[in-house]
């Protein structure tokens, strides 16, 4: 009886414990996402914006009809491109360079210490240092202009980040087409996945078959019934103006992925790699054939995390090319001139819950799969 008072007293100790915390992260995080969601589907700012009586009137996805198909809001979905390539060249570069540091680190440097240190250098500032020496570094008729200058070329005339210039220009209008491509791709990747894999029964592959075939009609369906977006062409592709804030961007988190896989490579066995000698596998085939399959659960890690920091480059952005430059926009910073600029607060807590979902989009399938293998 005693032990039973005992274990509800420690219980209820736990309970109370835990609860203030529960509770502050209960209003402050889950309470404020539920109040921007809530306001992303009123007006408040279409009238007046910050009043004594302030009018918030319920007009339900009518925000985000504006966002992806109104007129005057063909900039926001010039950053929804941008965010895009800054993602993709953020993860790409990071991972490449932090993987190739990691490799020569690996392999036991003369002053490894020193070099690891520089590596890990850029990971301490802040974005804005690192925007603030970047912008000096990257400015019109300085910086790494004046580099052909050594050698007697003429100076260059690049606008890291305020060229107009874009690539890869594609039409609004043909974005779902897109849509309904990738969707098709990932529903046929677990069908092809399933007819290499010996232990796959054929009604299993009958039936990923059959459900494959039927999301594809529906598919297509959607995009027979699926309204054009807009009445007229607008294009949007890679503006040149953001390959200096990817640049500023991998050179930070290089360091930071480069940790990541030097812990995943000490990690393992010295045995593996005396056992691959012995077959005659040499350190490129050791690297490419043992050490780097061995590091996909660091790679899944790093990808969700630096996927997350890509949605937030306010600071690097505003530290290199201010609010105004439309070139090299970002959601955030739309959000941040929607809001507090132009006082539509509706309108900026759309923005907000666009990027919330696009962060869910990475974040929720790596807790499942985490989740997944701890139980198993």
């Amino acid at each position: 009886m005693n032990s039973i008072n005992e274990k509800q007293k420690n219980t209820l100790f736990a309970v109370l414990t835990v609860l203030p915390s529960v509770i502050l992260i209960g209003i402050f995080i889950y309470g404020f996402i539920g109040n921007t969601i809530y306001l992303s589907f009123t007006d408040w700012g279409e009238g007046a914006g910050l009043t004594e009586n302030v009018s918030k009137n319920f007009v339900g996805l009518k925000n985000y009809r504006e966002l992806f198909s109104g007129f005057i809001h063909g900039r926001f979905r010039q950053d929804l491109v941008n965010t895009v390539y800054y993602s993709f060249f953020l993860l790409g570069g990071t991972l490449l360079f932090g993987l190739f540091f990691a490799i020569l680190l690996d392999r036991s440097l003369k002053y490894e210490s020193v070099f690891r240190t520089i590596f890990l250098y850029p990971m301490a500032l802040s974005f804005i240092v690192t925007g603030t020496i970047w912008r000096w570094l990257l400015a019109p008729k300085g910086g790494f202009n004046l580099i052909p200058t050594i050698f007697g070329l003429p100076k260059s005339d690049f606008l890291w980040t305020s060229s107009r210039a874009s690539i890869l220009n594609f039409n609004w209008q043909i974005l779902p087409r897109y849509i309904f491509a990738i969707a098709a791709l990932v529903l046929l990747i677990p069908m092809v996945k399933s007819f290499y894999q010996r232990k796959t029964s054929l009604k299993k592959q009958i039936s990923l078959s059959v459900s494959f075939g039927v999301s594809l009609l529906f598919a297509l369906f959607l995009y027979k019934i699926f309204p054009p977006l807009l009445p007229y062409e607008e294009m949007h592709g890679f503006n040149l103006a953001t390959i200096g804030i990817c640049i500023a961007a991998i050179w930070q988190y290089s360091g930071y992925t480069m940790a990541l896989y030097l812990a995943g490579l000490r990690g393992l066995s010295e045995s593996i790699r005396e056992s691959a000698r012995l077959d005659g596998c040499n350190e490129l085939q050791y690297y490419i054939k043992i050490a780097i399959p061995n590091l996909k659960p660091i790679t899944l890690s790093a990808v969700i995390i630096l996927a997350h920091i890509s949605l937030k480059l306010f600071d690097l952005i505003f530290a290199m090319a201010g609010a105004d430059n439309a070139n090299t926009g970002h959601p955030s910073i739309n959000m941040y001139l929607t809001t507090f600029r132009a006082n539509n607060f509706a309108l900026g807590a759309s923005i907000a819950v666009i990027l919330f979902i696009i962060a869910a989009l990475f974040i929720i399938p790596y807790m499942i799969h985490t989740h997944k293998g701890r139980e198993a």
